[in-house]
């Protein structure tokens, strides 16, 4: 009982430190479950996507209707996203644990670079006869008042990295929201509350069609997935309440430290074949 407790407000911290820094709280509930608690590591991923699921639904109700969340967008990449989450889960089956853990540690690694990194904030015309034109890959959205219109660039570039978001979200439990929003700021050139908000609203999703194949394979185990769930949801309730009144230049600094000591444990860990 007492590792369910410790659990549960281990999973508080990774909400409250995932919503602090707009990540999610999967990039640390897996090398709390498998580091901390000895879990095997589909089982912690098949934990982690279902936390996945709850902290970003209530946030992505919330964007529509304020009206920065492109649906259509998000709804036409999220045909990238959920392929590639379900290739992702399916190669997670044939892989040991050690090496889910190295390319895990690899990937919490990029995730602190990009985070660290100056976001561009773009706001595209709408090209007449553009494939985006054809597609309604545009919209608008309010921005102090006022509404302002935008579209996407390079479609089918930022389709294809959407596509290896989804595989790198199923093969690891992770949101793999850098990765999104990489695609819709860099390449699809978003505005990036619109990219931000719109890459939250599709985590849920893609989340979803992973955990289905962690389901029938019996990795998803109530007694680890109930603590961590609702774990994750009252720390993501309360960080998003924080960063209201958070500076988030230090969070940034605290995040980067935080996730790549936890990277470097993973990598030397999935090196020593430690992961069960």
């Amino acid at each position: 009982m007492s590792e369910i407790f410790i659990l549960f407000f281990g999973a508080v911290s990774a909400g409250l430190l995932g919503s602090l820094t707009g990540l999610g709280g999967g990039v640390v509930i897996i090398p709390l479950l498998t580091l901390g608690f000895g879990v095997p590591m589909h089982y912690a991923i098949g934990a982690s996507l279902i936390s996945v699921i709850g902290t970003s639904s209530g946030a992505a109700a919330a964007f529509v209707k304020e009206g920065f969340t492109n649906v259509r967008i998000g709804m036409f990449l999220e045909i990238a996203t959920t392929t590639g989450a379900i290739g992702g889960a399916l190669i997670s089956g044939l892989l040991n644990a050690n090496t889910i853990g190295i390319i895990f540690a690899s990937i919490l690694i990029l995730t602190v670079i990009l985070n660290l990194r100056k976001k561009p904030d773009h706001q595209e015309p709408l090209i007449e006869g553009s494939l985006e034109h054809r597609l309604q890959l545009f919209g608008t959205f309010p921005d102090k008042g006022v509404i302002k219109a935008y579209s996407a660039r390079n479609t089918i570039p930022g389709f294809f990295m959407m596509s290896f978001a989804g595989v790198m979200s199923g093969l690891l439990g992770i949101g793999s929201g850098a990765l999104k929003v990489l695609a819709m700021d860099n390449m699809m050139k978003l505005p990036f509350k619109v990219s931000t908000t719109t890459s939250n609203f599709m985590i849920g999703v893609t989340a979803v069609a992973s955990s289905l194949i962690y389901f029938q394979r019996g990795e998803i185990i109530p007694v680890i997935v109930a603590p961590v769930l609702i774990g994750v949801v009252l720390g993501s309730f309360i960080g998003s309440k924080t960063l209201m009144v958070s500076q988030t230049k230090k969070l940034k600094v605290v995040f980067a430290v935080v996730v790549s000591i936890l990277s470097i444990y993973m990598m030397y860990n999935g090196l020593n074949h430690n992961f069960k």
